[in-house]
């Protein structure tokens, strides 16, 4: 079923909200992270955007609002190929450094499951996960996945012979799944955004508006200005053959639902066919003459 966690309609009129598997990733970007300032690659925060609003076609009381700027752009995940990491020193980290927070108990446990299935071919830590066990509270008290040797303890380092990564996602791979099935909601979600907010309209009716966009620094939290890098605004992460919409395909389905997407996908095709699309993202390749 799409995952898209329709808000609580009882929510006060000026209540907004995020993404729960993107929110408990926000604020846990801290000194844990904090590395020199970002590489010149990086472009800033705050730039033109083509937005787009659409109804949801399967649920008339939801709007989805959709940063075309993002989804039509170039950007791709260069994870052990130019990555240079969320933390100083730890490049071949990439965005793992921290660890992971689960969106709900159902989170986890779907993840448990997978886990389970792990086997020391796969996961260079399975001992250690094993054993002592692979969850921890963070210093709120919040579960998350556990950190070893400063890092997720489901990140193979580099030259293990599984492959250098998420072994959650190495698993997804090698069974033929979407790495989505297998990995915490925060992680496959990023580097994609999901927001809430309740729309009061003038004929007294109100509306969920789900807003998709960039997961950028803002949305760490405050720590995420301390980020040794991050990669959505990295001109060096933005050469992909295929735009984000496209690529993210499996990722945007779940979080819009089937109807949905296609009405993105239609939407992404028409700015990307015009002769001089609004407000393209600074970080993609020059447009040709």
């Amino acid at each position: 079923m799409p995952n898209t966690k329709k808000a609580n309609k009882t929510r006060s009129k000026n209540d907004k909200g995020n993404d729960k598997g993107n929110d408990k990733a926000s604020g846990k970007a801290s000194a844990k992270a904090k590395g020199k300032a970002p590489e010149p690659d990086e472009k800033g925060l705050d730039f033109p955007r083509a937005w787009v609003e659409f109804p949801d076609p399967a649920d008339d009381e939801q709007v989805f609002r959709c940063d075309l700027t993002w989804l039509t752009s170039r950007w791709t995940c260069i994870f052990g190929s130019g990555c240079q990491g969320i933390q100083a020193g730890r490049a071949s980290d990439g965005c793992c450094t921290l660890g992971a927070h689960f969106s709900d108990e159902d989170d986890e446990k779907r993840v448990a499951e997978h886990v389970a299935r792990l086997t020391p071919e796969l996961w260079q830590f399975h001992d250690v996960g094993s054993e002592t066990g692979w969850t921890q509270l963070d210093d709120d008290g919040e579960k998350q996945t556990r950190r070893w040797d400063g890092a997720c303890v489901f990140l193979n380092r580099p030259g293990f012979p599984a492959g250098a990564g998420c072994s959650l996602h190495i698993l997804a791979v090698r069974e033929g799944k979407e790495p989505l099935e297998t990995k915490p909601d925060v992680c496959w979600q990023l580097p994609i955004r999901r927001t809430y907010d309740w729309i009061d309209r003038p004929d007294d009716t109100r509306v969920l508006q789900v807003s998709i966009g960039e997961y950028d620094r803002r949305g760490w939290g405050p720590g995420g200005h301390d980020l040794h890098w991050w990669c959505t605004s990295a001109t060096s992460a933005h050469g992909a053959g295929k735009p984000v919409y496209e690529s993210y395909r499996p990722e945007l389905t779940e979080l819009m639902g089937k109807e949905a997407y296609e009405v993105l996908v239609g939407l992404c095709e028409a700015r990307l066919a015009s002769l001089l699309p609004m407000a393209p993202h600074p970080a993609d390749p020059p447009l040709p003459a």
